[in-house]
């Protein structure tokens, strides 16, 4: 295709989904949006603007170097780095803006798109496997959604195979990094549509997770507090709407998320953009803000609420990313832009859990020490969890970055022939929250066959269990028959038969009383497209046998559908209300064909 050089006008970024007060943006909303971290449910416009010579809206490009198209390339992208291409879009200008009072068209040419459902495409979930600390990495996550990949590879020259395959991996399912640049097809001398070679620079990267926002309750800024980055409070949360969170003293504390010793698998996630920390040392000859360390600092507590003990979780610090300073040591980059999680739970902390204490150390990174005091105790009425940052530098500071995440210790027996039941599922924010319900189970299937009619056989004929041959009598009449089938008053088929069976095993259980803030929270778990349940069967058995290291519990997650209509999470009249949770298996009871 020919090319001209350069084209008419001007040309620069008008809508785009991150902004700032000195932006052409900052009047579209109040205050301003310099989050970058959205929702790629919300709307994520990219915004082209031309101006040339006075045109306006309404006027058709007609001269040499006039801008006809723009092509938009949307890409995304886990590491940064390796970038994919997950569309072009080839967009003309938008339709006209008129003033209200005057019917004037707009100054310029505009050409707008919309990337989000692209984006949203790539995202669907991760789990972290049951009693692992976090997953393997945070690039390529953990369980992840998505279709499920193409098995065939098994090595090259071996029969037997290699025991990993580096082809079968899928990206991690919660976030996507993305950058969206701009070319543009503008008329030459012929008035033919050609490709121009000027060029303007790619709008700013953002972080999209699989997030929703409320029309009526969330604010288009809503996700600065869950984007940890290096500010110098303690207003980040991890990406949870469950309500155990606060900053107020645990002795006025509204709700705290009850946990069971026994539960595995409770998790926290979270998206570190920056893991530095501002003014956190006192001195250094590199940046002030560096980082030597990073975890998430546990506080027991008794009854009373007297503090019992302290100690830090770091399984998810081996994941990110490091860099080295002048005299060769480690210390955390500041620019992490990745969703990081750390398994809290008690059976993971007191069972698993390498745990640590801080050290001034800055010998060989990881800068920790081994944790020889006690855990979670028989005494221990309830935990809270924040996430610690460490100067890399004398003083060596601990900063404490998010807000406190509650737990209180549930001691209840389980009730026995029947096991509690405990739910895992895709949360508003893009992470995983989870439940243990406990009251009146009920198991059951729901069966539908179909039937067909078939020719009934003949049931007059039986045949003799004698038989003649030369006319002498056998022996042993059965000698005669080589099938049971020779005229033996066939009436045990034919007539209506089933030609199949669907079945669907269903389970319904109550949760506990739940006050406003809980049930509001917990609907979530219903409005949600992926839900699990936490099964101990022969086969999540065998998993761990055959892997502990990638199945360090007997427990998996089995998916389910909830199949409710309807929930009531306000009751004025009764306070508290009671959810019935009835789903079904998401995997069908598989059955023969006839």
């Amino acid at each position: 295709m020919a090319s001209v050089n350069g084209g008419n006008g001007s040309l620069s970024w008008g809508i785009v989904p991150l902004n700032w007060t000195t932006t052409n943006l900052a009047t579209m909303s109040y205050g301003y949006r310099s989050n970058y971290l959205k929702s790629a449910n919300d709307q994520l416009r990219y915004q082209i603007q031309w101006f040339y010579n006075g045109n306006n809206e309404g006027t058709e490009p007609v001269n040499e170097g006039d801008l006809v198209n723009v092509i938009f390339k949307v890409e995304t992208s886990v590491d940064s780095t390796n970038w994919k291409t997950i569309g072009t879009i080839k967009k003309s200008r938008d339709i006209a803006n008129r003033r209200y009072e005057t019917g004037l068209v707009a100054g310029g040419h505009r050409f707008t798109i919309d990337v989000s459902q692209l984006v949203s495409d790539e995202l669907s979930y991760s789990l972290c496997p049951i009693n692992k600390g976090t997953w393997q990495n945070n690039y390529y996550g953990g369980m992840n959604g998505g279709l499920t990949m193409q098995d065939n590879v098994i090595g090259s020259n071996s029969p037997s195979g290699f025991p990993i395959s580096n082809y079968n991996v899928t990206e991690n399912g919660t976030f996507r990094r993305l950058r969206v640049s701009a070319t543009f097809e503008v008329l030459d001398a012929n008035n033919q549509i050609v490709t121009a070679s000027n060029s303007i620079s790619e709008a700013k990267k953002i972080t999209v997770i699989n997030s929703v926002n409320q029309f009526e309750k969330d604010s288009s800024y809503y996700y600065n507090d869950f984007n940890i980055s290096d500010s110098d409070s303690n207003r980040y949360r991890f990406l949870s709407r469950c309500p155990n969170w606060t900053d107020l003293s645990p002795l006025t504390y509204d709700f705290q998320k009850e946990v069971r010793v026994d539960e595995q698998a409770e998790f926290l996630q979270f998206y570190i953009r920056k893991s530095s920390h501002r003014n956190i040392n006192v001195d250094g000859s590199e940046s002030r803000d560096a980082l030597g360390a990073i975890g998430l600092r546990v506080e027991t507590f008794l009854a009373d609420g007297s503090a019992e003990n302290s100690f830090y979780l770091r399984d998810f610090e081996d994941n990110l990313i490091t860099s080295v300073n002048d005299v060769g040591s480690k210390f955390i980059a500041e620019y992490q832009n990745q969703m990081c999680i750390q398994n809290v739970s008690p059976y993971y902390i007191n069972n698993t859990a390498a745990l640590k204490a801080s050290t001034t150390s800055r010998v060989t990174f990881p800068y920790w020490s081994a944790y020889t005091g006690n855990k979670i105790t028989a005494s221990t009425a309830y935990y809270r969890v924040s996430m610690s940052k460490f100067g890399m530098y004398a003083d060596y500071s601990e900063k404490r970055a998010t807000k406190y995440s509650y737990y209180t210790i549930d001691r209840e027996d389980d009730k026995i022939p029947y096991d509690f039941v405990r739910f895992h599922w895709l949360n508003s924010v893009g992470g995983i929250d989870s439940y243990t319900a406990k009251r009146d189970v009920v198991e059951g299937l729901t069966i539908n066959r179909s039937v067909i009619e078939r020719k009934s056989s003949d049931r007059t004929w039986y045949q003799d269990d004698t038989g003649t041959d030369g006319g002498t009598a056998f022996a042993v009449p059965n000698d005669l028959y080589i099938s049971d089938t020779m005229r033996g008053g066939d009436i045990y088929k034919g007539g209506r038969e089933v030609s199949g069976v669907n079945a669907d095993r269903v389970q319904s259980i109550y949760t506990e009383p739940l006050n406003k803030s809980v049930a509001k929270w917990l609907e979530e778990m219903l409005l949600s497209p992926n839900v699990w349940v936490e099964m101990d069967t022969e086969a999540t058995q065998r998993g761990k046998s055959v892997n502990p290291y990638l199945r360090p519990s007997d427990k998996e997650y089995i998916p389910i559908i909830i199949t409710n209509s309807d929930a009531e999470t306000v009751n004025q009249a009764e306070g508290l209300v009671k959810f019935n949770i009835e789903y079904t298996l998401a995997h069908k009871v598989i059955t023969q064909r006839n």
